[in-house]
């Protein structure tokens, strides 16, 4: 059965054209419930999927509105903005009609994949009901009607046919279907059509059974609820509509919005386009900042020259005690204001509006309530650049020291903080389980576990080569192969040899794991991967991003099995210049798996020819001189300090911590993988100048090293920064004889000037060059098992050799685009989370050390307190000159030499310091490692005294034991 609807359209030529829209109804689309047998039963595929449909006899919670068997059916809205009730466990039989579904996912992505996600839960019996197709349910749209009061209409007569339909199931209890709108108007228009309709609170509320299903109803309206009888704190935010005007005319700015982590009362907004010299604005100030959170998307209009401000050097930190008192926080914005040079002003503005909300759940704590049985509580966010969120719940007690998930409803113009709901108790705070699923919540990693979908495109067990997966393949399982790896490491994807041939030259291999024969494109193995994009290495857990039949088993370039890899070999001559390159899809057998230090054992020892040896040493020698052409051309080489935890083989709790050392073996490795993703880029970009994944890493901004070129100055050292060059050839020279680390700082410095490298399409960029490799051209090639970027590289590679077929993504270069944009993404928050990782292992280290004195160098110094590096631990933390309830020092800021001085110390960077470390977990929260200067003394403060003493009285019993 059809409609159709024709209408008339004129072409840009001028032309008439008649246009016939047609519309299939059907009257063979199952309602879904299990007890039906008017309704043929829905063929595989669709309505609700795999899921099987709403139950015969409904098991969802007894309400006292309806105490009747029913189902639910929300509208879009109520869909939305309810979504976390409708996850629950608790909730059940819940019809979702097309109308909805279509409208959720053109208004938010991330609701649309939470509801597909949830229709897919047997256990749920969410059905997904094709109304807008059923020959009952479809209605037109009237002349006059909007598309949204179309909507309406076409939900409100699938609750009716549905409630029509379901009387003639055969049963003694007849089956409801209730209807769930916030929507007032829809709501009455509901009740005078005779449908039963309720709000969501009025539902979830008759759910006496359930009552904690109350703390996660959203308030939704535009502001947020506003506080009864507060005063009005914010300006009022712009239209929309306005803002739109506003932008295409210049009068404002669409930017990114960046709180800073070290102080509340300021953010930077990151201008889109590409009007260079407002590439960065400068927002301080609560209302100036105006009800944004960190990552919306927000327009900024930039404030008269003279109004403009410097980057704020204050550590300022919101400490939520008195969180209604505005005048407190005006005079806190007044510490920002302290005169500076005019060449450190920046563009400053102020948020007048919020174009695209960012909002993700958050991760947290309820903050202590003084007053014991109210529901009104303050939620901290775990991520410090994230406001602190009000709540309302009834489960405050139980949820008192407990990490919990809160997403927020609304921000009214009244209230110092934005308004939320409960969402989710994670498991108590400081739970090694607990605060790991809070780190990869809070970075965004995907973590949850293979779905069977996934899991189904991998490789039957037993697995071996066969005749098919030999065409287009080289054998190369008599080559001396051989992998250099971590301790520990299970997902080993390169592999090297090096020989002689005839001819007195070399041949050198880099064999990587072949992912890509394995990741087929398209299926669902493939989109998890790309989804995930990379793997997360925690300190004692690994997130893959493949299945661990191939992460660790048959993509795992082992010893003594054969693998299939793809090989890029050169012929070089002992100058290690390159005559010829070819790349080959091969079969490989690894003779040895190694780890750096086993490898460099073999390298350094007198006695070891054998042929894995003698390989490696022609591959250390060659990557010495690969190492010195490439810092000849001008690449960095730079420092950051990375340390190891060695842990209890039975708790998991770091037990030892160390910096990581380096050996030869590991430059070793570096320099051919380097080498390899090189050639490997110049020859996709040679095939495919349009579609080449490509890595750049862009040079930084000169203002970026001013930090750096003031720190050497003070130092007496000259640090040129007009190329990487420059750079790399002043680093070189800047040593001080007495002062041996100063070199290592001067690089560490430097590493955090740089811009990040990031991957791009070469058909959308023009700038190829990696500044930190000083390489006209790079990609990554070499780590496929963790990376999806490799893997589109070598089916890029595969078909530029005629060893696989191409397909329409892969010369697709806005999909190529819009995928960096993903892995850039992806690769960042891995990244952090790592950090964050070590951070949480240094804290369970520290708890059971007491009090611990350590040398330390001074990284940065700001207005009230300076950041050190403690060589031994790799740790970085502030130590701050300001404390709650005592007197403060007299501190002075020298930002052009930068020093601070404290009562009559003057601390420089780079200085060599002594600090106490301790955790500080007076606030579980936010545990942080805490730094006190001990030397140079500072005159007047007595908690050096105190806390040295302390030291010193722990650590005599640590010495005693050393003697006996």
């Amino acid at each position: 059965m059809l409609t159709s609807r024709t209408f008339v359209k004129r072409t840009r030529a001028g032309a008439v054209v008649k246009v016939v829209r047609e519309h299939y109804l059907r009257d063979d689309i199952a309602c879904g419930a299990a007890a039906c047998r008017l309704c043929p039963p829905a063929p595989p595929g669709t309505g609700a999927g795999s899921a099987p449909g709403l139950e015969a006899r409904p098991s969802g919670p007894a309400s006292s509105l309806c105490p009747g068997p029913h189902f639910l059916l929300p509208d879009t809205n109520l869909l939305l903005h309810q979504i976390d009730i409708l996850e629950d466990p608790v909730i059940k039989n819940v019809i979702v009609l097309q109308t909805v579904l279509q409208e959720v996912r053109n208004r938010s992505a991330l609701v649309y994949k939470r509801i597909r996600d949830v229709i897919q839960n047997k256990e749920k019996h969410f059905y997904s009901f094709t109304n807008e197709h059923h020959r009952e349910t479809y209605i037109e749209q009237n002349r006059g009607e909007t598309a949204n009061d179309r909507n309406d209409r076409a939900i409100r007569v699938a609750v009716k046919w549905y409630n029509e339909h379901l009387k003639k199931i055969e049963d003694e209890e007849k089956i409801q279907v209730i209807f769930l709108t916030n929507d007032r108007i829809n709501k009455e228009k509901a009740l005078e059509e005779g449908i039963t309709a309720y709000t969501c609170e009025e539902y979830i509320k008759s759910l006496t059974a359930n009552p904690e299903l109350v703390d996660r109803l959203a308030c939704v309206s535009d502001e947020g609820k506003e506080i009864e009888g507060g005063k009005i704190i914010f300006p009022e935010h712009i239209p929309l509509s306005k803002l739109q005007q506003g932008i295409k005319s210049g009068i404002y700015l669409q930017g990114t919005y960046r709180a800073n982590r070290e102080n509340y009362l300021e953010a930077t907004v990151w201008v889109h386009g590409d009007a260079e010299e407002n590439k960065e604005i400068i927002v301080q100030g609560l209302k100036h900042l105006n009800r944004a959170i960190h990552e919306d998307v927000v327009a900024v209009e930039l404030l008269a020259k003279d109004e403009w401000v410097a980057p704020s050097s204050v550590v300022l930190q919101d400490d939520g005690q008195n969180e209604e008192n505005i005048e407190n926080e005006e005079e806190k914005e007044n510490i920002l204001k302290t005169s500076v040079s005019k060449d450190m002003l920046r563009p400053t503005g102020r948020v007048v509006g919020i174009i695209k909300r960012n909002w993700r759940p958050y991760c947290g704590m309820l903050s202590k309530s003084q007053i014991k049985e109210v529901r009104r509580h303050l939620f901290t966010p775990a991520d410090r650049r994230i406001p602190r969120i009000r709540i309302e719940t009834r489960q405050a007690d139980t949820l008192e020291g407990q990490r919990i998930i809160v997403a927020i409803d609304g921000w009214p113009r009244n209230s110092r903080y934005p308004n939320g709901h409960f969402v989710k108790n994670l498991g108590s705070a400081g739970d090694k389980e607990t605060e790991t699923e809070v780190l990869l919540l809070e970075h965004d990693v995907p973590h949850q576990a293979f779905s069977q979908a996934v899991l189904s495109f991998l490789p039957k067990m037993p697995w071996s080569i066969t005749e098919e997966d030999m065409k287009h393949r080289e054998d190369l399982r008599h080559l001396t192969v051989c992998s250099v790896d971590p301790p520990g490491c299970t997902d080993i994807d390169d592999a090297l040899h090096c020989r002689e041939i005839g001819n007195g030259n070399l041949e050198v291999g880099v064999h990587i794991a072949d992912v890509s024969h394995f990741i087929r494109p398209g299926n669902a193995l493939d989109e998890e991967s790309v989804k995930r994009g990379t793997t997360v290495y925690l300190c004692e857990k690994r997130i893959d991003m493949v299945p661990e039949l191939l992460s660790s088993n048959l993509c795992s370039l082992r010893s003594n099995v054969d693998r299939l890899a793809f090989s890029c070999i050169w012929e070089m001559n002992h100058k290690a210049e390159i005559l010829k390159t070819r790349f080959t899809k091969s079969v490989i057998n690894s003779k040895a798996s190694l780890t750096y230090a086993e490898a460099q054992m073999r390298i350094d020892s007198t006695t070891m020819n054998d042929d894995i040896t003698t390989s490696l040493r022609g591959l250390n020698k060659l990557a010495k001189i690969l190492k010195k052409k490439r810092i000849d051309k001008g690449a960095l080489t730079l420092a950051s300090p990375e340390v190891r935890f060695h842990m209890d083989s039975e708790t998991h709790d770091p037990i030892d911590l160390q910096t990581k050392e380096l050996k030869e073996t590991n430059s070793m490795v570096e320099e051919f993988m380097l080498l390899a993703n090189i050639s490997v880029a110049q020859k996709i970009y040679d095939e495919f100048p349009e579609f080449a994944l490509l890595r750049k890493h862009p040079a930084p901004p000169p203002s970026n090293y001013d930090i750096l070129v003031k720190a050497a100055k003070s130092k007496n050292l000259e640090i040129k920064t007009d190329s990487a060059k420059a750079l790399a050839e002043s680093l070189d020279k800047a040593e001080s004889p007495t002062f041996p680390y100063l070199n290592t700082l001067l690089r560490i410095l430097t590493t955090r000037c740089m811009m990040q490298a990031v991957y791009f399409c070469s058909g959308m960029d023009n700038d190829f060059h990696h500044y930190g490799l000083a390489s006209p051209i790079y990609t990554h090639f070499t780590s496929p098992i963790r990376r999806y970027a490799d893997i589109i590289v070598h089916r890029l590679l595969a078909v530029a050799i005629g060893a696989d077929s191409t397909y329409p993504e892969l010369t697709d270069k806005h999909k190529l685009a819009e995928m960096c944009k993903n892995l850039n993404y992806r690769h960042k928050m891995a990244q952090y989370a790592q950090r964050a990782s070590v951070a949480f292992h240094t804290q369970l280290f520290f708890k059971t050390k007491g009090v611990v004195n350590e040398d330390a160098y001074i990284l940065f110094v700001r207005k009230n307190a300076v950041v050190v590096l403690i060589p031994k631990y790799g740790l970085e933390g502030t130590v701050f000159f300001e404390e709650k309830d005592k007197p403060t020092p007299k501190l002075e800021y020298n930002s052009e030499v930068p020093s601070l001085t404290v009562e009559d110390t003057t601390l420089h960077m780079f200085d060599k310091v002594k600090v106490n470390i301790m955790l500080d977990d007076s606030n579980i929260q936010h545990q942080k490692m805490r730094m006190v200067l001990v030397e140079p003394k500072i005159l007047g403060n007595d908690t050096h005294a105190s806390l040295s003493a302390e030291a010193s009285s722990k650590e005599e019993p640590e010495k005693k034991k050393k003697k006996l």
